[in-house]
């Protein structure tokens, strides 16, 4: 909690405590299902946890925002984001059952009411989302096309509906297409450890 602390400092008790079930029930999970490599796993709380919390300081969603997590794996980014939002409604997407149930059953034991699991493929899933997030999940040119018509049209919030992705590397060929609409932040601006050098935010607003 060391690191989440040094950035988020008005934590509730009740955050505070979710942090840490998260902090204890991964690596648990993690012995038996393998959702984090098993390398990194000793740095869940900056390269998972802290990572899907770069969100957090793009945008601070509206009470009633409703956020689709697709290609969520074991609740990256969404559970995180959930803890910090109690009052958005996070879906989390996944065509790994195995997986999902770690992410089901992290935000059980941490009394997460916000969050919904649905197994199956994107196109499986209904209704309206303000934005839909993911983690290094496949290139914006394959994604776009597959969640476009679950973008809301009402806007709540300051950032525009569409698609916010925590991304690294080189992203040039990538967003390209997008080049007019798309916008990048560092997350080193915001997070000064070594692991945030080369990590971005891509926002990309899909206008019903």
């Amino acid at each position: 909690m060391q690191v989440i602390n040094k950035y988020f400092t008005q934590l509730t008790a009740a955050q505070a405590q979710q942090f840490e079930t998260l902090l204890r029930l991964y690596p648990e999970w993690n012995a038996k299902v393998n959702v984090i490599s098993r390398r990194d796993i000793d740095n869940l709380e900056v390269n998972h946890i802290l990572h899907s919390l770069a969100i957090a300081r793009f945008v601070q969603f509206a009470p009633g925002t409703q956020v689709l997590d697709l290609g969520t794996g074991g609740g990256f980014p969404a559970i995180p984001l959930a803890v910090m939002f109690p009052a958005t409604h996070f879906h989390l997407v996944d065509r790994i059952g195995k997986k999902l149930r770690v992410a089901q059953d992290v935000s059980t034991q941490a009394g997460l009411d916000n969050v919904t699991v649905q197994h199956g493929d994107i196109r499986e899933v209904k209704g309206a989302f303000d934005f839909v997030v993911s983690r290094a999940v496949m290139p914006l040119p394959d994604m776009v096309p597959l969640v476009r018509r679950l973008i809301a049209k009402p806007q709540r919030n300051a950032v525009p509906n569409g698609l916010i992705c925590l991304k690294g590397g080189n992203l040039d060929d990538e967003l390209r297409p997008y080049a007019k609409q798309v916008v990048i932040e560092d997350i080193s601006t915001y997070f000064n450890e070594p692991f945030f050098a080369t990590k971005r935010i891509i926002h990309l607003p899909i206008i019903i």
